[in-house]
């Protein structure tokens, strides 16, 4: 392990020119290495693999810390091509942000990218944190997340804004009734004074009667007054059930817009 770590350091040196700083992140790329050479229970194949790709990435670390410090990024995902083995560095401010990043850009959708099915996370030289290894399955399933996270904020958004449109369209269908209201009560009071003038006209025009009974043409022009008095009554009582009918008509379609408006409120809940 001890020849292994010489080796490997002795190549850094030789291939890579040392960089003020990179010296922490060169020695996490190492040390996994070395990690990956102890013994473990994945099957040997895969650990080998894992060992070659590491040691690979491991000769880039100055290209990939140089990549880091030009983008201002906390780190980035760093891996080799898996058809033509070059170096790709994705920056980030973490290993989800860097590959949203990449999928949103369009070089993603050229396929001139072959992604393995490992990557590696470094972080900028100041960040005292080792490479951290992540599959890209869950890369992919964080940006999946976070896309149906997305979708779900504004789903609730379109919600509180229909709930708020029901809640407006209630108040104002309940001031209208308010309204309604106040025309009933103002109606009735009116015909309930129209009633009353109406007998009172009655009981007088029976008094000129009993009064004039003597005077056939006055009694001939009482009888004609009242029966005009009559007709006009009839009419007006004809105006006052058309009224109360065409009231009556508006409260029940109220009614039932008030029942709709409910029943919208229910379901949203």
């Amino acid at each position: 392990m001890r020849q292994l770590l010489l080796v490997l350091l002795g190549r850094i040196r030789r291939g890579v020119p040392y960089v003020r700083g990179s010296g922490l992140p060169l020695m996490s790329l190492a040390l996994v290495v070395v990690g990956c050479a102890s013994p473990s229970l994945m099957p040997e194949t895969q650990a080998v693999a894992i060992k070659d790709r590491d040691r690979a990435l491991a000769s880039h670390a100055g290209a990939i810390h140089a990549a880091i410090r030009q983008s201002g990024n906390v780190g980035a995902l760093a891996f080799l091509d898996a058809e033509d083995g070059r170096l790709v560095v994705l920056p980030g401010d973490s290993s989800a942000d860097a590959w949203s990043r990449y999928t949103s850009s369009p070089e993603s959708g050229t396929g001139r990218v072959s992604v393995p099915p490992v990557l590696t996370f470094v972080h900028r030289a100041d960040v005292p944190k080792a490479p951290e290894a992540i599959t890209r399955s869950l890369l992919q399933q964080q940006q999946a997340l976070a896309a149906l996270e997305t979708e779900l904020r504004d789903a609730q958004r379109r919600i509180e804004e229909q709930l708020g449109i029901v809640q407006r369209e209630l108040a104002e269908s309940t001031r209208e009734a308010a309204a309604l209201q106040t025309a009933s009560r103002s109606l009735a009071e009116e015909l309930a004074a129209v009633r009353k003038f109406m007998l009172q006209t009655a009981q007088l025009g029976w008094l000129n009667h009993e009064l004039t009974v003597e005077n056939a043409s006055g009694i001939r022009r009482v009888v004609t007054t009242s029966q005009e008095l009559s007709a006009s009554s009839e009419r007006l009582e004809e105006t006052i059930r058309q009224l109360a009918k065409s009231l009556a008509a508006q409260l029940k379609e109220l009614a039932s817009r008030l029942d709709t408006i409910q029943g919208k409120v229910s379901s949203l809940k």
